[in-house]
């Protein structure tokens, strides 16, 4: 089955076509600053890459272009749309409704916009997204993935907050956790890996990237995770600030007279790396600052290892234990030198690395821990767009049956 993958962002949409039964990309690529001067699409196909600037006033011009790069005489891989079977979108939140893909009915579209106040930066252009492509595509079928359903196994005692409770009730205001397609990837390739044994064993999955979360997988289901409400809590990321007193916010407000608006630039594009180092939000970058002695990127550094420590020992408490710890994501899979930071002084869990197979790993499946170790340290690549392509087959075949 062809399937064509979607991820839309305020001013990009990001698409993969796979064909799943081949296991296969057939193409791949980016439309970027959508609605902004220097607008483009990049494609991917055959290993050449094809850069277009037009202009893209919106994303159904924008989903126009991917569609006419697919059917391209020279450099496409379709000779008519109706070849796609099927599109997946990446839905960021869900809500307390979904808890597995769902069909793109009417009413799973009026969920997600009722979902939309609680990921307002993300939901919005995904539903605009939708739309278009409904619009463009009316006779495929479609399908919503979303990244808060693998949490939706959590415990109530783990997704609670200790507000009023009318709080969660009325509004829903509570913890549900995000990458979560990254998670189910990696837990179904951690699973192969280990001849599947995941649902005998407690893991701790570390998704670090420019947007880091860490997920306590226990047998197989997610019992909890470091993000929350939104995409701020938890980890240090790339701009965002992560774990921080609700205070802190107050103060911003009260004392400092920054406007809601402010505050929300602040945490989602000031902190983090990028604002503890004043260099950038790109860990290369803070290492390589920190390499030539400026203390505000060791620092940054240091947070950062320090946060994703805490949170391992938190969920070998929580889990009673601990088997597995995998690595995941743009850092986790090929930064060596943040992956011991993190083991470092994590012996009296069982957690070990061999430092010359660790050096050597980047972006591979590899055990990195020795073969002696109490717990074994994994990397495994991430595929959030082969997950979204499986899960979109299913959907669909769910429906045909």
């Amino acid at each position: 089955m062809k399937v064509l993958v979607l991820n839309c962002g305020s001013s990009s949409i990001k698409y993969q076509l796979r064909d799943t039964e081949a296991g296969s990309v057939m193409a791949s690529g980016l439309v970027s600053r959508i609605g902004e001067d220097g607008a483009r699409i990049e494609s991917r196909t055959g290993g050449e890459t094809r850069r277009r600037e037009t202009p893209i006033p919106g994303h159904g011009r924008g989903l126009e272009l991917i569609v006419e790069s697919l059917l391209d005489p020279e450099a496409g891989v379709l000779k008519d749309i109706s070849e796609v079977s099927a599109v997946g979108h990446r839905v960021v939140h869900g809500g307390s409704y979904f808890n597995a893909s769902a069909p793109l009915t009417p009413e799973v579209i009026d969920r997600i916009e009722e979902s939309a106040h609680l990921a307002p930066l993300h939901n919005p252009p995904i539903l605009v997204g939708i739309r278009e492509s409904l619009r463009i595509l009316p006779d495929t079928p479609q399908v919503a993935v979303f990244d808060t359903a693998f949490h939706a196994t959590m415990p109530e005692k783990a997704y609670t907050y200790a507000l009023p409770y009318h709080f969660q009730t009325e509004h829903g205001v509570r913890r549900y956790g995000f990458h979560g397609i990254s998670f189910a990837s990696v837990a179904q390739k951690t699973d192969r890996f280990l001849g599947g044994r995941l649902p005998e064993l407690k893991v701790v999955i570390a998704h670090l990237g420019n947007g880091a979360s860490i997920a306590a997988v226990e047998y197989g289901r997610s019992v909890d995770t470091s993000m929350g409400l939104t995409p701020l809590e938890g980890l240090v990321m790339g701009s965002r600030p992560g774990d921080v007193d609700p205070g802190v916010v107050l103060f911003l407000l009260r004392d400092l007279g920054m406007s809601a608006d402010q505050v929300d630039r602040v945490l989602n594009k000031e902190s983090g790396l990028l604002g503890l180092s004043g260099v950038s939000n790109d860990i290369r970058d803070v290492e390589t600052a920190a390499e030539h002695g400026d203390p505000r990127s060791r620092l940054a550094l240091d947070v950062f290892a320090y946060r994703v420590k805490k949170y391992i020992g938190a969920y070998a408490a929580a889990m009673g234990g601990l088997d597995v710890l995998v690595f995941t994501a743009g850092i986790g899979e090929n930064d060596p030198q943040m992956r011991a930071a993190v083991c470092d002084g994590l012996g009296f869990l069982g957690i070990e690395l061999d430092p010359e197979v660790n050096a050597a790993t980047r972006h591979i499946a590899k055990d990195i821990s020795p073969p002696d170790a109490a717990v074994r340290v994994l990397v495994i690549p991430t595929d959030e767009e082969e997950l979204i392509a499986d899960q979109t087959v299913a959907v669909v075949e769910g429906l045909r049956s």
